[in-house]
């Protein structure tokens, strides 16, 4: 049997400690070996343990339940005699990134577990999409992870003042959060977010083309991840990556890179929206109405903050989109949510008739 010491010194640097080594003393009594899945693919998935790297199948692993297969960063517990081999079990996750599934069922699917630092990858070939950006940073805040945005292929933005400027349109609507302008191509930028990497694990998220696969590369120093350019025509990239990789950094820490998502639909995010839109929030703390909606309600102080210049009305628009998407997500599953939007429906549909009534005069 692998000894303890042996584990550590193979695990360490995919970032096992104490905390996880008590959580898994039970499997250890039944004999079965801790490792870190780094690959999951088609039911199977590669592990990392202190007797190298396994291959090993998760059907023993609630296979129904999409929040509760084995995925990318879960530390899992392997019988290390078996043929074939079996994921028995994985430790409760620190923090888990979920976004909502394609399908018409309310699910939640997992992208990555027991990550501490989400570096949201924004590229600067394009104009910006911050509403893109608001999104991706609550499903990070949402994980428990600390959020970091890195603007890639700063290379591309050559005047100073135009980058500061975007640089600066990203901090506005990501309070908060670090923001960085980097290139891998040139290596710009990159010493914060390594000793960021090298501390915890990070995960990157973004769309195709966002130039994570050359960020990748650039924080593990070697070329372990496909690299493509992206189309001329709409700066979007080809899926170079098509699976969630776990990579150890030489500066310590490890890596997770993801493939481009094309959609990121929240999955009962309402304290990360709140977070990513901690000013709208504090704003309406100010409002004479507990339950305003910052739209037509007298005393609404975030109505006045945009009308005084002092909060973009873009943002404002953002905050409302993704606070009724995850409503609606909510409320699929729970019936008290589903009743308080119904009742709010009602209402607002009967003040507009009353509203509508008050225009046309009594005449009507």
């Amino acid at each position: 049997m692998t000894s303890t010491s042996a584990v550590f010194s193979a695990l360490a640097p995919y970032g096992w400690d104490e905390a996880w080594a008590d959580g898994f003393a039970p499997y250890a009594a039944d004999g079965l070996l801790p490792g870190r899945v780094v690959r999951v693919d088609r039911g199977q998935c590669d592990i990392v343990t202190a007797d190298g790297t396994v291959r090993a199948d998760t059907q023993f692993v609630v296979p129904r339940d999409p929040m509760k297969v084995v995925c990318t960063g879960d530390w899992v517990a392997v019988d290390p005699h078996g043929d074939p081999r079996y994921v028995r079990a994985y430790l409760p996750r620190r923090t888990a990134f979920v976004r909502s599934t394609s399908s018409k069922r309310s699910e939640g699917q997992i992208l990555a577990a027991n990550v501490d630092h989400a570096v949201v990858a924004v590229s600067l070939a394009l104009e910006l999409d911050l509403g893109r950006v608001e999104r991706f940073l609550a499903l990070a805040w949402e994980s428990g992870a600390q959020p970091v945005v890195a603007l890639t292929k700063a290379d591309l933005v050559p005047d100073p003042v135009t980058l500061a400027h975007l640089v600066q349109d990203v901090e506005t609507s990501a309070p908060g959060v670090p923001v960085l302008a980097v290139s891998a191509l040139h290596g710009d930028g990159l010493d914060t977010l390594v000793a960021l990497a090298g501390s915890g694990t990070s995960v990157l998220l973004g769309q195709s083309g966002a130039g994570k696969s050359t960020l990748a590369n650039a924080l593990v120093g070697a070329d372990v991840m496909d690299v493509r350019a992206a189309r001329d025509v709409d700066g979007k990239g080809r899926h170079t990556t098509t699976t969630r990789n776990l990579l150890a950094l030489p500066s310590g820490g490890v890596l997770i890179d993801t493939p481009g998502l094309r959609g990121v639909g929240l999955f009962d995010a309402g304290t990360g929206v709140g977070q990513v839109f901690a000013d709208i929030e504090e704003l309406a703390g100010g409002c004479r109405f507990h339950d305003c909606a910052h739209e037509t309600e007298p005393g609404c102080a975030v109505r006045s903050a945009v009308e005084n210049g002092e909060l973009p009305e873009r943002r404002l628009e953002s905050y409302r989109k993704l606070v009724r998407e995850n409503q609606w997500i909510v409320a699929k599953t729970d019936a008290r949510v589903r009743a308080e939007l119904r009742r709010d429906w009602k209402r607002k549909g009967a003040e507009g008739r009353a509203a509508m009534r008050a225009k046309r005069g009594p005449w009507t």
